[in-house]
């Protein structure tokens, strides 16, 4: 498994659970906000950080720590994910993994192995604008599947969109909110610009215009909720 960083401990990424997060490097969408852009983009050049000093961090960690996060990047690229995430699950931990749903066979074997406690799928944009959101040609159909099978078989889950002044209006909130009705958690987060994005020029909708998002998306989906404001 290629670990391009580690993130040694966090009280966020894992809803509830003190965790470490794990970075890994490549993707498959070139989202022009994305905030990892170095490790989408420039994943080689990243410092590697060996498979034996990440579990010998997890061992000196034990009791400690509930989980690990597996982001990226896009996790489910890898290869050897499904051996990297036994190894941990060895350990006793938790499992949280970040997707954004491209490889639905890939999450639905780990999920029907029992190997992941908890999957987070980014739900990019409203179907129309799915594809120049996430910087590919046409929607993928895997994501409708990928939403499905989390739906219907992940033990904790969460769909979260990261939502751009530039690429996203209230209606487009509105109908990702009726596209995934059935799910128990849907975070909305606004836009931060990190410095390390694919493009430039974005911009976030401010505190109060966030709410009055959150309140159109919850006339179709009452779970939805805010992260981070």
């Amino acid at each position: 498994m290629k670990i391009k960083g580690l993130q040694k401990t966090t009280l966020l990424d894992f809803p509830e659970k003190l965790a470490c997060t794990v970075f890994t490097g490549g993707c498959n969408f070139r989202c022009p906000f994305c905030h990892n852009a170095s490790l989408v983009l420039r994943a080689g050049e990243a410092q590697e950080i060996s498979e034996a000093d990440f579990f010998n961090y997890l061992s000196k960690r034990k009791g400690m720590l509930d989980g690990v996060c597996i982001t990226g990047g896009e996790p489910t690229l890898c290869p050897d994910l499904e051996d990297f995430i036994k190894k941990i699950k060895e350990l006793g931990l938790l499992v949280k993994l970040d997707t954004n749903g491209t490889f639905p066979e890939k999450i639905e074997s780990l999920l029907d192995k029992g190997l992941v406690d908890y999957i987070a799928m980014d739900i990019k944009n409203s179907k129309s604008k799915y594809a120049v959101t996430a910087g590919i040609s046409d929607f993928p159909d895997a994501v409708e599947k990928s939403i499905n099978i989390i739906i219907n078989k992940a033990p904790d889950y969460e769909f979260r969109t990261t939502v751009v002044r530039e690429l996203h209006t209230p209606q487009d909130i509105a109908e990702i909110a009726k596209w995934i009705r059935n799910s128990k958690k849907y975070f909305l987060q606004a836009y931060v610009d990190s410095g390390d994005t694919i493009e430039s020029g974005f911009s976030s909708y401010s505190a109060s215009e966030m709410l009055e998002i959150l309140e159109i998306a919850k006339k179709e989906l009452p779970v939805t909720v805010l992260r981070g404001i």
